[in-house]
Parts: C-alpha cells; sequence; structure tokens
C-alpha cells in the first residue's frame, strides 16, 4: 500500500477533516486486521510444522525401538547369562529415555511463541481506543 500525500488546502473546513480523520481510522483497522490475520495464519504454519515434527519423531521411534528391542534385549540377555528379563528391563529404560527426549523435543517446537501476533492484538486495542477518542 502506498501512502497518500498529504494536501493542506486553507479552506478546508471541520466536517472534511473529521471524515478524512474517521476514512483514515478504517484504513488504518482494515489493515490492522489484515495484519493480524497474517500473523495469525503464520503461527497456524509454526504450529502444524511443530505437530508434524511430534508425529514423525513418534513414527520413527516405533519403528526404530521395536527392532532395537530385539537387539538389545537379546544381547543383553545373553551377555547376563541368559537372563532375558534382565535385557527386557535395561532395554525398556533406555527406550522411555529417548522417547521422552523426542516428545519434549516436539512439544518444545510446537510451543514456540508468536511475539508478533501478541503485538499485533495491543495494536488493535491501542487502534480501537484511538479511533473511539477521535470520534468524542
Amino acid at each position: 500500500m502506498s501512502a497518500r500525500p498529504i494536501v493542506t488546502d486553507p479552506d478546508t473546513g471541520i466536517p472534511d477533516l473529521i471524515r478524512r480523520l474517521s476514512e483514515d481510522s478504517r484504513r488504518l483497522v482494515t489493515n490492522e486486521v489484515a495484519l493480524a490475520k497474517l500473523e495469525t495464519k503464520e503461527s497456524l504454519h509454526r504450529a502444524t510444522r511443530g505437530v508434524l515434527w511430534l508425529a514423525l519423531a513418534f513414527g520413527a521411534a516405533v519403528v526404530m525401538l521395536v527392532a532395537l528391542t530385539i537387539l538389545l534385549t537379546t544381547l543383553l540377555g545373553r551377555l547376563n547369562n541368559g537372563h532375558m528379563w534382565f535385557g527386557a528391563i535395561l532395554t525398556g529404560a533406555l527406550e522411555l529415555g529417548l522417547g521422552f527426549w523426542l516428545v519434549k523435543k516436539g512439544l518444545t517446537s510446537y510451543a514456540a511463541p508468536s511475539y508478533t501476533l501478541v503485538e499485533t492484538r495491543e495494536a488493535l486495542k491501542d487502534t480501537a481506543h484511538w479511533t473511539a477518542s477521535a470520534r468524542r
């Protein structure tokens, strides 16, 4: 959008100035709403990306851990004189730790705040307050 040049006319009356002010206020509010929509869309895109990473982490962890569980359980059981229960317990503990780390990484990505959306909401409140006080 381009800025309109300010034309100063000494014969301009108060009603014309008020009309221009209300038109500018409407345009400003419309632009603020459009900006808020764009920032909401960006925040939704970021949240979707976080959910995608969380789902990919979960899917990869399931496939990987099934194979790793069998391998580690067997390996640790054989190393412990054929006690497979020991291998299963140790492998389960390792898998829980890895799963926790992957979930934490996904949730951190999902919960990243959008600072610009908060600023836009505050600007909209200021604009609405300014418009209401200008009409008085």
